[in-house]
């Protein structure tokens, strides 16, 4: 049977198999009104009186959905929002705002801030009901679809559009991010920001799909945007992308052409990218040096080499990788 609780408590150990709703309102007598619904329905109730008791509840609790009433006094259920959906832990956590606020400015405030629904006051259990079953399955099939990328080792993330945060993360992509880019677990580096906001138009204005890839020296991490199921194109800016991240390591092929040839480590690395069609100017960038170092470089493999331009360099290379691979 599942209980109300208060505040200060949460349920400590294994979870009940019963989804747990997190009731946000200052109005005890709406408390009780949902309370004697959910519980009847079967739900396990968590209960917080003001915004600051509904975030600590949240991040310690993690309830399958949260119920909360958009205006409190102190902080109000859109700051409370907007907070949840900033951290990568509850930002899953479907939210649907109880309120009297009916006008369009306080609706579009409510999704803007995160809410995945809203019902008006007087609250009617029935239609509340109604929206956590509808709202519980969705969140359950995409958090199942979540579980199956990482159980099989997928690099994909969900991607907020207004504000670039990722929604949420398997644990790969999460550690390929942190080595290519670092920075925390929420923020999206600034050129996959761009490339979404790019493509986002570009796929809403029917053009075919342009992938982002990003070089780390011999490391490379491309990115690729999927529209999410419940998405449409035809929706306002701000939704949320589906991004699938691979990646590639380059760095046996920089051996086996520092091998062949009997470059150094930098000048194979510099030479590779020549056979990828990079100028002096984009190796320098990709290696973290200037042009004028790359064409010192490229001075030493063409001197090496017995050769005077990158084209002959190029095949030179290619040449050589192929046959230690039929080898």
């Amino acid at each position: 049977m599942s209980r109300a609780l208060p505040d200060e408590t949460v349920p400590v150990g294994p979870r009940d198999s019963a989804d747990v709703v997190l009731v946000v309102d200052d109005v005890p007598d709406n408390i009780a009104l949902l309370n004697d619904a959910l519980d009847e329905a079967g739900y396990t109730v968590l209960v917080a009186t003001s915004g600051e008791a509904a975030l600590a509840l949240a991040t310690r609790a993690l309830p399958d959905i949260v119920l909360l009433d958009a205006v409190m006094p102190g902080l109000d259920g859109f700051e409370v929002a907007r907070r949840l959906k900033a951290d990568a832990d509850t930002a899953p956590i479907p939210i649907v705002f109880m309120t009297g606020l009916t006008e369009t400015e306080h609706v579009v405030a409510a999704f803007g801030a995160g809410g995945t629904d809203y019902v008006t006051k007087p609250i009617r259990p029935r239609e509340v009901l109604a929206r956590i079953a509808a709202h519980l399955q969705q969140a359950r099939a995409q958090r199942q679809a979540r579980n199956a990328l990482d159980a099989f080792g997928h690099a994909t993330l969900v991607v907020r559009e207004r504000d670039g945060r990722r929604v949420w993360q398997t644990a790969l992509a999460r550690q390929l991010l942190a080595e290519h880019f670092g920075g925390d677990d929420a923020g999206t580096p600034p050129e996959v920001i761009a490339w979404v906001a790019r493509e986002s138009l570009r796929r809403r204005a029917g053009a075919d799909p342009v992938t982002l890839t990003v070089a780390r020296g011999a490391r490379r991490i491309s990115f690729a945007l999927h529209a999410m199921p419940e998405d449409s194109f035809d929706d306002a800016a701000g939704g949320e992308w589906l991004v699938v991240m691979r990646e590639s390591d380059d760095a046996a092929i920089v051996e086996a052409i520092t091998l062949a040839l009997e470059l150094t480590a930098r000048e194979a690395e510099v030479l590779y990218w020549v056979v990828k069609g990079k100028t002096n100017r984009d190796i320098g960038e990709i290696l973290g040096t200037s042009p004028r170092t790359v064409t010192k470089h490229l001075e030493h493999v063409f001197e090496k080499l017995g050769v005077e331009t990158r084209t002959a360099a190029a095949a030179l290379a290619m040449g050589r990788v192929k046959e230690l691979a039929r080898g």
